[in-house]
């Protein structure tokens, strides 16, 4: 490219979020003023206007400065001027790249009016000082950001809502913290999401029924409200992504949630998610609209082994999911057959049968395992009387239950309540016991009361009785902590039986509620029974069968 001899001028204004709280010297306007009045006085051809308005100075990915990037190389340009090289840019490396490297490649000079830099004069003061100056605005924009990120912190931390947005379910309130508030016509769908996900519905599922209601989704809804159009989503349908976020947002049980991500560095701003520790949690700010046992439910179906197969009716059968085969210990699969019957006498119709057979065998054949056939209607009430069963245990005598519950849990009654406190008790006692003993032996030997031979004997004893008994006690607070965990996972089996009493069939919600996994031995031809094991959540050990 040919040199210019006429200065074809492109002035470049910048203001970041940041500089706005320094008042109205910074701003774009007075910032056009002075260079438009440089440019005039020195008689120079003002050929464009560069602006970036809210961009930080450590992102040179920044619009304006692309555009002038793209005009100095076509030639349009031969000389940039700014008001100083803060407004150029914060980024050390990337400042000085531009103005030693880019700028020079492509015959462009290069002007900070306030910072004394003319690139035209390679021997000024102003030039060897420009590093120091870049390196100090650098540090600035570090300063800034760290001050920034304080603020919002305290803020957060304070109770105040700081996102510009509302989860779906909420509007923005109105007080000085901008607490979410109910809104009336998205909350109830919120609350039936969770529900349809209590009741084992898949989020793709549930994406369909939303979407087959013609229920707008959050963006959509947040467009509508505005009486604009979604730029994002022209199909206007709910996916899996937002559902999941619905699903997972901890705001919903009325907690401020807030400092879930950060960025890389003051320089490098993608944004990176923290660790669940890290985030900003102010609990009871705002009216919720799940409770914490949804929550929790929902949280236990995710680590469910599946979700369950929906079958033609768009539903999932109470046990989908949940059948294993005893004896190769992969999952049952759910199958149909159809028979025409009632020719002999003339009303002839077909019986649907709907039944469970073990998954290998479906997949392999009868040489790797066995059917294990199950009629679905059959093994549905086998479960559900048994849950009967349970049921009729609490109501009939709730302690007697508890305990033999608790005894399902630990296998055996061993509890040991009073003996273990009363060895801790003495445990504990003793350890402090020593630790006296050792002081004196150690004062009696400093002041030469008992010899050094003989005080080290002592303390060697002393030592290790007490770490005997420190183990002691560390074993039985262990023992002690699993049974009140025990006896917690009891009482929720309990709530839960209580929950489902009055139910009349087995529902896929009392299942996923109530039951790990269940198992189903073959079916040996002339044999009246065969073995069903239902293993129950919290007072069962868990079912490690195979799903693949």
């Amino acid at each position: 490219m040919a040199k210019q001899t006429e200065n074809n001028v492109g002035i470049y204004m910048r203001l970041s979020k940041e500089d706005m709280l320094d008042g109205d010297s910074l701003s774009i306007e007075n910032q056009k003023m002075m260079l438009t009045k440089f440019v005039r006085e020195k008689g120079w051809n003002l050929i464009s206007e560069y602006v970036d308005d809210g961009y930080s100075g450590t992102d040179f990915e920044r619009p304006g400065i692309q555009r002038l990037l793209s005009d100095a190389q076509l030639g349009k340009i031969n000389t940039v001027v700014v008001k100083d090289l803060s407004r150029f840019g914060r980024n050390y490396i990337e400042v000085g790249r531009y103005i030693d490297y880019i700028f020079p490649m492509n015959h462009i000079r290069f002007i900070a009016i306030n910072d004394g830099v003319d690139t035209a004069d390679r021997s000024s003061t102003a030039l060897d000082m420009m590093p120091i100056i870049n390196l100090f605005n650098e540090w600035h924009s570090s300063s800034t950001s760290k001050k920034i990120k304080a603020v919002f912190e305290v803020n957060a931390k304070a109770g105040k809502y700081l996102g510009s947005k509302v989860p779906y379910g909420y509007n923005r309130g109105d007080d000085p913290n901008h607490l979410p508030v109910i809104n009336p016509e998205t909350a109830p769908i919120v609350k039936r999401i969770f529900d349809m996900r209590v009741q084992g519905m898949s989020p793709l599922k549930i994406c369909a029924v939303l979407n087959e209601e013609g229920i707008p989704s959050p963006a959509e809804y947040y467009y509508q409200q505005r009486g604009e159009n979604d730029p994002q989503n022209n199909k206007h349908l709910w996916g899996r992504t937002t559902l999941n976020h619905i699903l997972h947002n901890p705001m919903y049980l009325g907690h401020l949630v807030q400092l879930k991500q950060t960025s890389v560095s003051h320089k490098n701003h993608q944004k990176i998610m923290k660790d669940e520790s890290e985030w900003t949690v102010v609990e009871n700010t705002h009216e919720p609209i799940i409770s914490q046992e949804i929550w929790d439910r929902c949280r236990e179906i995710d680590a469910e082994h599946t979700t369950g197969r929906v079958s033609s009716n768009k539903t999932v059968k109470p046990l989908s999911s949940l059948l294993y085969c005893a004896d190769c210990g992969f999952r049952m699969t759910s199958a149909k057959s159809t028979n025409k019957v009632g020719y002999t006498t003339g009303n002839p119709h077909i019986v649907v049968w709907e039944f469970y057979k073990c998954g290998t065998y479906t997949r392999y054949g009868k040489d790797y395992c066995s059917t294990h056939y199950i009629d679905q209607r059959k093994i549905e009430k086998i479960v559900l009387d048994d849950i009967r069963s349970l049921m009729c245990m609490v109501g009939d005598d709730e302690e007697t239950a508890r305990k033999a519950f608790l005894a399902r849990k630990q296998k055996t009654i061993n509890h040991q309540t009073s003996a273990d406190k009363e060895k801790l008790q003495t445990a504990k006692k003793r350890i402090t016991e020593l630790d006296k003993l050792m002081q004196s032996a150690y004062a009696d030997k400093v002041s030469g009361e008992m010899p050094a031979s003989v005080c080290a004997k002592l303390l060697e004893q002393y030592e290790a009785e007490q770490n005997a008994l420190i183990s002691q006690v560390q074993e039985i607070e262990n023992h002690m902590l699993t049974m009140r965990q025990d006896e917690r996972d009891v009482e929720e089996f309990i709530a839960r039986l209580k929950k489902y009493q009055n139910a009349e069939v087995l529902t896929r919600e009392m299942s996923l509620a109530l039951i790990d996994a269940i198992t189903i031995d073959e079916c040996v031809r002339g044999k009246q029974e065969r073995d069903i094991h239902i293993y129950y959540k919290f007072i069962d050990k868990g079912y490690s069968g195979k799903t693949e």
